[in-house]
């Protein structure tokens, strides 16, 4: 029963009966991860799917030099692996536990079977897929038309709705960047966005504290999108 609850956390299988919840279950395997552990690396063969039962994932891609560009971050209720248990092509980026991470993992073959006989599950995840695709054609949108400032200050009040809490001081972005990590995530240079994050900071629009951002003025960051 603890695995189904579980199970009953994923936006995926939220409105499953019990009955296809436990197939679901009988076919997945529990996989745990420390913090800094690698899931899979990009170009790795893909035959399973990963469902985040609690913990976080970054989304990476690793130069051969060993710089990482950061394409984004996955949550508790999140799924990723999907891809390349579609298309059969390897890993396209590589996954990299954040904190300790908790898993349930689904191989190619259970999965599409599933699939096959729970349809519904089939339609929930394109439409997430559809949602991410919309995210990437985003991004490229606002590298066309935002200039680094614009695409900071978007980024910044996306991450405050994620995860923003809130304080005396404003809204604490909750999740650790460093700046060369918030840079990739717009793609800009981190001299850049260390550049804009002060000029911002020096306006009381925002303020540093050490691996965190707080968000003070949400309207000025808002403003400076358009």
């Amino acid at each position: 029963m603890a695995a189904l609850s579980s199970l009953r956390r994923v936006p995926l299988f939220e409105a499953l009966p019990e009955d296809k919840l436990a197939v679901l279950e009988a076919a997945a395997q529990r996989r745990s991860f420390r913090r800094g552990d690698i899931v899979f690396h990009k170009g790795d063969d893909g035959t399973s799917l990963f469902l985040i039962l609690e913990g976080q994932v970054r989304i990476v891609l690793l130069s051969e030099s060993g710089d990482e560009a950061l394409l984004g971050v996955l949550d508790s209720g999140d799924f990723f692996g999907e891809l390349a248990l579609i298309d059969q092509q390897p890993r396209s980026a590589t996954i990299v536990a954040s904190e300790p991470t908790e898993t349930l993992v689904l191989h190619r073959d259970d999965f599409l079977a599933f699939l096959r006989g729970t349809p519904e599950v089939a339609v929930d995840m394109l439409r997430i897929l559809s949602q991410r695709l919309r995210e990437a054609d985003s991004f490229i949108e606002d590298a066309i038309f935002l200039d680094v400032p614009g695409r900071l200050a978007k980024k910044l009040l996306e991450l405050a709705e994620a995860y923003g809490r809130p304080s005396a001081e404003g809204t604490v972005i909750g999740l650790r960047l460093t700046q060369q990590e918030l840079a990739t995530m717009v793609g800009a240079t981190r001299e850049s966005v260390n550049k804009h994050l002060r000029a911002y900071r020096a306006r009381g629009i925002l303020d540093l504290d050490r691996q965190h951002i707080v968000i003070r003025k949400p309207h000025e960051l808002q403003r400076r999108i358009y």
